[in-house]
């Protein structure tokens, strides 16, 4: 904001200060308003096509070359259908709900910085911030399982809720390492401690913990988006389509497009905090001559990760109800408690000795440990497996 405020001083000098301070706020608005509305068109053809490639066909080709105009034309038709209130909804939360769950989701948007100056608000605390609207989200899913009247929505929105409130721990947990690391909860001093080449980032820092930290913290974004294959709360072949199974048209397209933005966010907030935000992985490409190419290097890595979103969607099958409640509580949780700790006590003591790499050691020491709790859970399920196999053939 404030870099827009100065150019708009030098652009129309003497306009009143109040006007030029509401335009201030109102450019970086409208532009990210109108980056999010577009955005999710352009992923939704991405995963049709990838879906399509994966399986060996060609996905959508008949609107436009290639079908580029698809995605379009579904987007046009949706918004034209007419939205359906069944009867006995709550009509004030059945509308309300899928508004909150955008809202919640755009809301990430406000502290990404996507260049040195180029941010909306450079929030000293945008990491807590973005841990706080996140729940906007949750709120959202809820309202719309309740108010819709149906059995399968309100199945759907507490799934949802109990997904997203237990993975949302070893999320937060893992966002620690990073602060722990910078001292500071701003985004922009996050990105600034990372800068000088891809062996700053944080994802390779104290090699392998924060690369595990960075995979705990990807598994947890892919459970509060609801993909696949932590997706129960849609899951078609038990609940038709899970909280959003009474909307249509216009309403229905808002979940659409909140879980494509929330993808977005997400992986931006991935990459700002373990992959060096807009930063180059390489200093001399940060620029070209007088041009800034941070919004490029933060979009390509958030678009990265949003297509390892698409690939493991078509990839991985959907975990059961126990199994996903399993993964977050005894498997990321212990992991992300044991990251946290070593992670903070390398960041406190660091190298006790010169030209001897304590901080390396523990860190091979933690992450053996972690693999020996893996391979411990891995022979209680096989045990388990076992038991009822026999129980079945008993």
């Amino acid at each position: 904001m404030d870099l827009t405020y100065a150019f708009l001083i030098d652009l129309v000098p003497g306009w009143p200060e109040p006007v030029l301070l509401l335009l201030a706020a109102l450019v970086p608005a409208v532009i990210l308003i109108t980056f999010m509305s577009l955005g999710p068109i352009l992923y939704v053809y991405a995963e049709r096509k990838i879906a399509g490639f994966m399986q060996d066909r060609l996905g959508p080709m008949r609107v436009g070359k290639w079908g580029l105009l698809q995605t379009i034309a579904d987007t046009i038709k949706l918004l034209f259908k007419e939205a359906i209130f069944p009867r006995n909804v709550d009509k004030v939360l059945f509308t309300l709900a899928p508004c909150l769950v955008v809202i919640g989701a755009f809301l990430g948007f406000l502290v990404l910085p996507f260049g040195p100056q180029l941010v909306a608000a450079d929030l000293n605390i945008g990491v807590f911030y973005l841990v706080a609207v996140s729940s906007l989200s949750t709120v959202g899913l809820i309202m719309a399982g309740w108010a819709s009247n149906n059995k399968y929505a309100l199945f759907g929105a507490m799934r949802s809720a109990a997904q997203i409130v237990s993975y949302e721990i070893p999320n937060v947990i893992t966002l620690l390492t990073v602060v722990l690391m910078v001292g500071s909860l701003s985004l922009q001093d996050i990105v600034a401690a990372q800068a000088g080449g891809l062996q700053n980032w944080f994802a390779f820092r104290y090699f392998p913990l924060m690369g595990i930290a960075f995979l705990v913290f990807y598994t947890s974004t892919l459970a509060e988006c609801n993909r696949t294959p932590f997706d129960i709360p849609e899951a078609e072949s038990e609940l038709v389509a899970g909280f959003h199974t009474e909307y249509s048209g216009f309403f229905f397209s808002l979940f659409f497009l909140a879980e494509y933005t929330e993808m977005v966010v997400l992986s931006a907030v991935a990459s700002v905090l373990f992959l060096g935000g807009w930063a180059a992985p390489i200093p001399a490409l940060q620029t070209i001559g007088p041009i800034e190419l941070g919004p490029i290097w933060l979009i390509g890595k958030a678009w990265l990760l949003v297509f390892t979103h698409m690939w493991l969607r078509w990839t991985l099958p959907r975990l059961r109800v126990d199994q996903l409640m399993y993964v977050a509580w005894k498997v990321l949780l212990p992991i992300a408690l044991v990251l946290v700790v070593a992670v903070g006590a390398l960041t406190l003591w660091g190298p006790t000795a010169d030209g001897f790499p304590w901080d390396q050691i523990a860190a091979w020491l933690v992450t053996l440990g972690i693999l020996c709790y893996l391979g411990l859970l891995f022979f209680k399920a096989r045990r388990w497996q076992a038991a009822r196999i026999r129980e079945q053939a008993a």
